[in-house]
């Protein structure tokens, strides 16, 4: 689960809220971030001594008439932190509001080691969308599938609920369970499913030969070794034969650290950009490039995308299509291209902002608009028609042996025909990884 942010203290105390005062508190910046240079910093202040007064007096307005007839007695405090999270939450699904757990709970997400069930989560309609359960957690093995719409945790409804509360809502103690109803397209009626907590160690990277020198490597999300981890899966999957083709699986890997996503398209390219960003102020404007060093000979590669690849994952895809370093085989990915930055605010609290997009080498924006693949293929089921076997020449009695004493594999043939039956993905792009290595 990504970031979450609870709500803490009042940076405003009720003494601001004189429109005058508030106006100039907002326009000195109460909120000073290190990353804004000098420059911007005076452009911004430019840019507040236009700041909405007649809506400043709506908010002070409107917070007086919460303190005088709401009900029951509220707290400054409490009504002002909710203002600043409703404020931020508007902005788009993707920044939010951090008191000091949620960034402790930031490092252990990109370290790989976190307590939860194991999913990733944006919010829909009011509702919580499954970006993808992740690989080896609790909520893979409980059935948890990418697009899953959750509407109720342990019966409460999540309508209108922030994906923040949701998320502290999912966590607990390893070994409770929690109850998930989920609305699930092509079901008739909502399902139930129980997931019980654990302590999530996710593998981030895993690798495998698929046999005659087609290696595969499965990366389940971006932490900070990634880069790392898969060129020693590489090294090691070279020593033990030498490679023909690859497939980079990237299918339901939600994203995470940039850094880790620019080293794994690295080690396939030799030159060239591999991702640029662009917001609105200078320090959001970043470039990163290929270096000479590459992990892998020049054979052909596959990469697996799905509506679950999300964020690094679309950035690997879109730059090695872009570079026409891999054929990208899947369905079209979940389309999170923009940046999020965490500034510091005081009381040891932060805001989780959106300040640029990602771009790929040839200038497409991923947002909204996600990774088309070059080849589509759909998750499917493989079923044989059942055709009887016509005979053949070594059915005939007496028939003349072949004289040079070859066989055919029957093992590599039943290991092909079970992949397609458990991942026909996989399968194609295995098929796909053949007839490269056959042309070239």
């Amino acid at each position: 689960m990504r970031f979450t942010g609870v709500a803490g203290r009042s940076l405003i105390n009720r003494s601001l809220l004189n429109t005058t005062v508030l106006s100039s508190a907002l326009a000195l910046g109460l909120i000073a971030s290190p990353v804004i240079h000098a420059q911007e910093a005076a452009s911004q202040a430019e840019e507040a001594k236009t700041l909405p007064l007649e809506e400043l007096r709506r908010f002070s307005e409107v917070f007086d008439r919460i303190k005088q007839a709401y009900v029951e007695p509220v707290d400054d405090a409490k009504v002002l932190e909710d203002a600043i999270r409703g404020m931020i939450s508007g902005l788009d699904p993707h920044s939010g509001y951090l008191e000091p757990d949620a960034f402790e709970e930031l490092q252990e997400h990109t370290s790989g080691e976190f307590g939860g069930v194991g999913v990733e989560i944006s919010q829909e309609d009011g509702f919580i969308r499954v970006i993808t359960p992740i690989d080896d957690t609790p909520a893979k093995k409980a059935g948890v599938k990418a697009g899953d719409l959750i509407t109720r945790i342990d019966g409460e409804s999540l309508q209108n609920i922030s994906i923040d509360e949701t998320i502290s809502r999912m966590r607990g103690e390893a070994g409770t369970k929690i109850v998930l109803t989920i609305i699930r397209e092509g079901e008739q009626k909502p399902l139930e499913i129980t997931v019980v907590r654990d302590i999530i160690k996710v593998t981030s990277v895993k690798s495998r030969l698929l046999g005659d020198g087609y290696g595969y490597v499965r990366i389940t999300q971006f932490q900070s070794n990634s880069g790392a981890d898969l060129k020693k899966a590489l090294k090691k999957l070279q020593k033990e034969q030498p490679l023909t083709g690859l497939v980079l699986d990237l299918r339901n890997n939600p994203g995470g650290v940039l850094q880790a996503a620019v080293e794994v398209v690295d080690a396939f390219v030799d030159e060239g950009m591999i991702v640029y960003t662009e917001g609105r102020v200078a320090s959001t404007d970043t470039k990163f490039t290929a270096t000479k060093a590459m992990a892998v000979p020049d054979v052909p590669i596959v990469v697996l995308i799905n509506s679950g690849s999300a964020s690094a994952s679309e950035i690997v895809a879109g730059a090695l299509q872009d570079q026409k370093r891999a054929v990208i085989m899947g369905t079209t990915s979940f389309g999170k291209g923009s940046v999020q930055t965490v500034l510091p605010l005081s009381d040891n609290r932060a805001l989780k902002l959106t300040t640029a997009r990602y771009f790929t080498p040839s200038g497409r924006s991923i947002q909204a608009q996600g990774i088309v693949p070059d080849v589509v293929v759909e998750e499917a089921e493989l079923k044989a028609l059942g055709v009887s076997r016509f005979p053949k020449e070594s059915d005939l009695t007496g028939h003349l042996e072949n004289g040079q004493g070859e066989v055919v594999d029957e093992e590599l043939a039943a290991a092909s025909k079970g992949l397609a039956e458990r991942d026909y993905q996989l399968y194609e792009a295995l098929n796909l990884l053949k007839a490269l290595s056959i042309v070239r």
